[in-house]
Parts: structure tokens; sequence; C-alpha cells
């Protein structure tokens, strides 16, 4: 299927490495101009020269803090001015898993507060600043990558992907009138750069294989395997594209079936 995604014009935060990198390289690949910003600017360079082996196509990579409303906005309008324009942003610049995984006696609220300032304000701050940029065009598309802690307790930062879903509606509602449509991806466990040496050092620890880290992780998944970060982008690339018309305010999971609960 053709995404008609050729010479949209895409901004990723969060897109030096993980699932943002990810995105990137399929968009790209997908014929869109990629913007991506990072808080590390080697990171972002070795992003940058990624991108370009692997499509062909080079990105402009700039050194953004989402925490910082200043920073958005530089970021916004060097985006916007190198683009022409903005059509799709994809926001997913946050901390993999959160700062507040223990249990509450040793939960940190300065560490809760960085959490919602990184994922869900800043958030706020991105699309604030792009969608004027979406409105001048009459068309776009704002995909929040969240978590699938919104659909399961445990982990005290789970919230945030909580209140992104109610955000992403929020915006929905807001936006859609205006040709902008506002969708949540939830990834589960999802295998990116930071899996293997995470999984080597719970082996270590646990003097087991990593093969049996990996298959304690996947147990409790549909597919029996973790998602790698690829797929997760294939479904970003969909509700980038025009072909995603009908789809706008929804939550969807992208972890391999993980869990029993059923969601109407």
């Amino acid at each position: 299927m053709d995404l008609d995604l050729c010479g949209k014009r895409a901004v990723i935060t969060g897109g030096s490495r993980g699932i943002g990198k990810s995105i990137a390289i399929v968009l790209a690949s997908e014929g869109a101009e990629v913007v991506i910003c990072g808080r590390n600017k080697d990171s972002l360079e070795k992003a940058a020269a990624d991108i370009l082996k692997e499509t062909g196509k080079s990105i402009l990579a700039v050194v953004a803090d989402t925490t910082k409303t200043a920073s958005v906005e530089s970021f916004i309008a060097a985006a916007a001015d190198h683009l022409g324009g903005i059509d799709i942003l994809v926001n997913n610049a946050a901390a993999p898993g959160g700062l507040v995984m223990g249990p509450l006696n040793t939960a940190n609220p300065d560490e809760l507060l960085a959490d919602i300032d990184t994922k869900v304000v800043g958030y706020m701050r991105v699309a604030k600043a792009a969608a004027p940029h979406l409105k001048n065009g009459g068309w776009g598309r704002i995909i929040n990558i969240g978590g699938l802690a919104a659909r399961s307790a445990g982990a005290i930062s789970g919230m945030r992907n909580v209140a992104l879903t109610h955000f992403t509606k929020t915006l929905s509602n807001e936006l859609g009138p205006q040709g902008i449509n506002v969708n949540i991806i939830h990834p589960g466990a999802t295998r990116t750069e930071r899996t293997a040496p995470m999984n080597q050092a719970q082996a270590k620890e646990r003097n087991v294989s990593v093969k049996d880290v990996e298959d304690a992780a996947s147990a409790g998944i549909d597919i029996r395997r973790i998602v790698e970060s690829e797929e997760v982008a294939f479904l970003a690339a969909f509700l980038a594209s025009p072909k995603s018309s009908a789809i706008t305010g929804e939550a969807i999971a992208a972890g391999g079936g993980v869990g029993s609960a059923v969601f109407q």
C-alpha cells in the first residue's frame, strides 16, 4: 500500500534513538521530509547519519529540550522554516519506562514531576507550538507515543500515559474540524538499543542466560516475543498517512497482545 507520505513534512521529538528513530527511518523511507530533535548532539548526529545511510534521505537534527518552552518554540520554528511547514508531529521525547518504578515508600515526587513535565507537559508544549503550522495546511496528524502502563497498574510513572490518552482525545475534539487527526500509540515491551545491555545485565544478576531473560519477558505476550521498534514505527506511519483519515482520538496498543484485559 502506498501511504501517500511522499513530500509530507514530519517532526519527531526524541528522534535520536529507540522508537523515535525507527519512526524517522520509516517515514523517510516512505518519502516524507523529516526533522528530529533530542537533547544530545552526538546522538542526534549519529541518528541523522544512520537515517541517511538507511534511507538515502538527509534529515535535519536539532538539539532541543521539550521541558523548556523557549527551546520547543525555537525547534518548531527551525523545523517549519526548514520544511516549509509541518504536516505531521510525532511526540515521543520521554524517559523509557519512567523514573518512578518502585514502591510508594521509595517513590520520589520530584522524579514524578520530572516525568510529567517531560512526557505530558512536554507533549503539550510541542503540540501547542506545532498546531498553527498544521492548521495553516488544513491537514495534519499528531501522534503521541504513550505506553501500555496506561492500561496496567504497577508503576507510579504509568499515570503519565493515562494523562496522555486524555490529552489525545481532547486535541482530537479540538483539531478534528480543522483536518487534523490525533491518536496515541501505546507500545509495550519494545526492542531498542537499550534492550541487549539491559538483558545482559539482568542475566548476569540472576545467573541465567540472556534467552531465559527474554523468554520471561515475553511469556505474557500473545506473540511470545518482544515487539521490534520498527513494528511500532509501521503503525505510526499508517496513522501519519492520509489513509488513516477515519481514525482519530484513539488509543492503539502495539504490545503484541500483552495482558488479558478486554478494551471495548
